[in-house]
């Protein structure tokens, strides 16, 4: 920042703390205006973060919402800012001031995610931002609008969305372990990205183990890797073999998958059925035809017993709330005894 931007962020400030908000605001955009037109963005982008960080702090959430549109339409979209660090920070910065009421805050969110995806190297948006906001959202409890943004995220969002679906997970029924665990496994291998999805059901079934100390476990040893198996969760253990089978991408392997947790997908049809069409897809190369999805019928004779299209699996409540862990587990079965090396 170069002293003449600090001087006038000093100025207002002062004014801010007499309580003269509306001066501050006017005067703020005022100045930011002529850098605007001077094409000078950096020292625009300057006055109008500061100015909208110092204004939200003090609680004007309209005043500090409006100079931080303002950054983002007439500075970083108009003057095709690029989404560099310096630039992510500001954003950060000004999200983190946001007061959780203020309505503002929903829209730049929004808006700071499409300036990302334009002018940043991933169309969806920047993972940064994306953990930004959803980090921001978990901590408010918003799980739906956290989910979103998470599971775009970087390699940090994993723990954070882990501990949300767990915390979902222990204020439901204990046999919706799966459930919740899929939550974050599936989205992630739909996005290709196995080393989030594998993380995020490691730390879920920790979590279990630890919190739960009478759930049985077994551990099953072949040349190349040991896998934990749940007896009284056979769906759990259908997400462990997936994740084990996912790399090798051998589409006889994902059938034989299928056919030896049917009796159990069968209960998962309007959960795990569209997701598992396009997990079959990308890592096992069975395609889901343009026009239609016989796959679909394969996969409902397969793992449900009748056809018809999934449906997205909807919580039972958008904010947590935790209860005591249930000890109590069903009787063990034998473990599967599947070859996946």
């Amino acid at each position: 920042m170069s002293a003449k931007i600090a001087k006038t962020i000093a100025r207002q400030k002062e004014k801010i703390a007499e309580g003269n908000f509306y001066e501050a605001h006017q005067q703020l955009r005022v100045v930011a205006s002529r850098y605007v037109k001077a094409g000078d963005h950096k020292n625009a982008a300057d006055i109008l973060s500061n100015g909208a960080v110092l204004l939200l702090n003090a609680g004007q959430g309209g005043s500090g919402g409006v100079l931080s549109m303002m950054l983002l339409n007439d500075v970083y979209n108009k003057g095709e800012r690029e989404c560099d660090q310096e630039n992510k920070e500001r954003l950060v910065g000004i999200l983190r001031a946001f007061p959780r009421e203020e309505p503002t805050r929903k829209r730049f969110i929004q808006e700071m995610i499409g300036w990302s995806g334009k002018f940043g190297e991933l169309e969806r948006g920047d993972p940064e931002l994306h953990y930004a906001a959803g980090a921001v959202y978990a901590e408010e409890g918003e799980a739906y609008e956290a989910e979103r943004h998470l599971l775009l995220g970087t390699a940090a969002s994993v723990p954070i969305l882990t501990d949300l679906h767990y915390t979902w997970y222990a204020a439901d029924s204990p046999h919706l372990a799966a459930t919740y665990a899929s939550r974050s496994v599936f989205p992630y291998l739909v996005l290709g990205n196995l080393a989030s999805a594998s993380m995020a059901f490691q730390l879920f079934t920790s979590r279990l183990t630890s919190t739960n100390p009478h759930l049985f476990t077994q551990s099953i040893e072949s040349s190349k890797s040991e896998t934990r198996v749940f007896p009284s969760l056979p769906l759990l253990n259908f997400i462990s073999h997936l994740l084990l089978a996912c790399p090798k991408g051998d589409s006889g392997l994902f059938k034989q998958l299928a056919k030896h947790y049917a009796v159990h997908l069968k209960e998962t049809q309007d959960l795990w059925g569209e997701a598992l069409a396009n997990i079959g897809e990308i890592w096992f190369g069975i395609r889901i035809p343009k026009g239609g999805n016989p796959l679909f019928d394969m996969m409902g004779s397969m793992f449900f017993g009748g056809g018809g299209t999934p449906k997205p699996s909807t919580p039972r409540s958008s904010t947590p709330k935790p209860k005591p862990e249930v000890k109590k587990v069903e009787e063990p079965a034998p473990p599967p005894t599947m070859d996946l090396d």
